[in-house]
């Protein structure tokens, strides 16, 4: 089908030559370094690392470079990177209320024991071009302020849903004696239906943009949702393991997450009295936006669970599940690049044949 490529070994070298001039670009300019990616497009990282499914803000800063920005193109290669190392053990689960916090904001409670913490954010920016960046390298950049030595520890922060259960009107999920360990998306295939968890992983690796529209399209009506952020907490976490031939657990590190618990109305079923209900998002890094999208898709895929009828695409774990993987996508569009000669050879005679019969069939009218 594809003997048309053969031979053309010498124009994909020539290809990656090309691509790595464009990578390059003006070499009167000084190269881009990997550590400036890290440190000056941290979002950029964040991102790649939650959809890479990798938390390792130089590999993920790496594959932006030689992506050459492309994020997509990033994530593809922190994933097949991913693939080729071996599994050494599980962490325990994090303990996110031990966060140390550099953000916390609730848009349910004004008044928070512990506070609210700004912390850095584009959400009071004026959004106008700041021409300033164009003196890049010319003057002096502006020392940040200090941290405010004031703000309290996790441990003294409790979350909004511990207010809301303290009168019982949220709901709670405690883990069931004997619960299994969740399904490992990375090694398993997906099925349906999804358990929760499943879903979860799934989402977290998803594409932000699906996410996003996905999350717009349950506010604008097309699921039974009014959502109200809870909390969005980001700061570091400790990450634990807990080795076989030790009986207490070791920390191997500190991770940077994004974690957004939503709060929605639910009016109650015959099994449940009117509450709240929630929807959970978490991402590696500062992912603000893709915490709050995947929160909102969360609780728009409980649905059926929460005996709410199913109708809406968001509502619909196949659709959503199946269709929010970036590398999937991407590559199911852009294989039509691919030659398909053959294929279209055949439509094309077969278009042909349709005309000359439907011309003849006018002839004999």
């Amino acid at each position: 089908m594809y003997v048309a490529v053969k031979g053309g070994e010498a124009a994909i070298l020539a290809s990656y030559r090309l691509l790595a001039d464009q990578r390059r670009g003006d070499t009167g300019t000084p190269e881009l370094s990997v550590r400036q990616i890290r440190e000056q497009l941290k979002l950029a990282v964040d991102r790649v690392m939650t959809e890479g499914s990798v938390y390792d803000p130089e590999l993920a800063a790496l594959a932006i470079k030689q992506a050459s920005g492309d994020m997509v193109e990033a994530i593809f290669l922190l994933r097949a990177y991913r693939a080729t190392q071996p599994r050494l053990g599980d962490s325990v689960a994090l303990d996110t209320a031990r966060m140390a916090l550099d953000r916390r904001i609730s848009a349910t409670f004004k008044d928070l024991p512990g506070g609210q913490v700004l912390g850095a954010t584009h959400d009071y920016t004026q959004r106008l071009l700041d021409f300033a960046l164009l003196a890049e390298g010319r003057q002096e950049a502006a020392p940040a302020p200090a941290a405010d030595a004031g703000t309290p520890p996790a441990s003294v922060t409790p979350r909004v849903v511990d207010l809301l259960n303290q009168e019982g009107l949220i709901e709670t999920r405690p883990v069931p004696p004997g619960d299994p360990a969740p399904v490992d998306l990375t090694r398993a295939p997906l099925r349906f239906p999804a358990d929760r968890a499943t879903r979860l992983q799934n989402l977290a690796r998803g594409d932000e943009g699906f996410l996003l529209a996905m999350a717009y399209s349950t506010q604008r009506g097309y699921a039974h949702s009014h959502p109200f952020v809870g909390e969005i907490r980001f700061g570091s976490v400790e990450l634990e393991l807990a080795p076989e031939e030790l009986d207490f657990t070791i920390s191997i590190g500190d991770l940077e997450i994004t974690e957004c618990e939503m709060v929605n109305q639910f009016a109650g079923s015959k099994s449940e009295p009117p509450q709240f209900t929630r929807g959970y998002g978490l991402a590696f890094g500062h992912c603000e936006r893709k915490a709050m999208a995947m929160s909102l898709v969360d609780r728009a895929l409980r649905a059926d669970e929460l005996g709410e009828p199913v109708e809406a695409p968001a509502q619909m774990q196949e659709f959503v599940l199946s269709h929010s993987d970036s590398l999937e996508a991407s590559g199911f569009v852009q294989h039509l690049k691919l030659p398909h000669y053959v294929d279209f050879q055949s439509e094309l005679e077969l278009v042909r044949k349709m005309r000359a019969a439907a011309a003849g069939a006018g002839d004999h009218e």
